[in-house]
């Protein structure tokens, strides 16, 4: 099973960006869906974006537009470029994998850590 580290999380202020990566510790068997999810205190987990081995994306209404989900399959490497962020982004962001497609963190199996997007205004 794929183990999966976040990293590039920290504190901006409003109207920054940040560069989140989620790099897998195995090849990542086709199909497969990975994405980006994140957590704010007292709220429920909820998707951010998606992206599948074809490339096909899909981002929740409060990304689109200013995240930007990318990968690097001969790096293992899930990307999410996050531009012009408000303090309503900030909360621990999840990479995780699976082979169902959606924005629904019911469909995926494996979980990173986490790591802490705070945005200040």
């Amino acid at each position: 099973q794929a183990q999966l580290v976040e990293s590039g999380g920290g504190s901006v202020q409003a109207g920054g960006s940040l560069r989140l990566s989620c790099v897998a510790s195995v090849y990542m068997h086709i199909p497969y869906c990975m994405g980006w999810f994140r957590q704010a205190p007292g709220k429920e987990r909820a998707g951010v974006a998606t992206i599948d081995n074809d490339g096909r994306t899909s981002y929740a209404d409060s990304a689109k537009g200013r995240f930007t989900i990318s990968q690097d399959n001969g790096k293992n490497t899930l990307s999410l470029q996050m531009n012009n962020l408000i303090p309503e982004d900030t909360a621990m962001y999840y990479c995780a994998s699976g082979n169902l497609w959606g924005l629904n963190p019911v469909l995926y199996k494996t979980w990173g850590q986490g790591t802490q997007v705070t945005v200040s205004s």
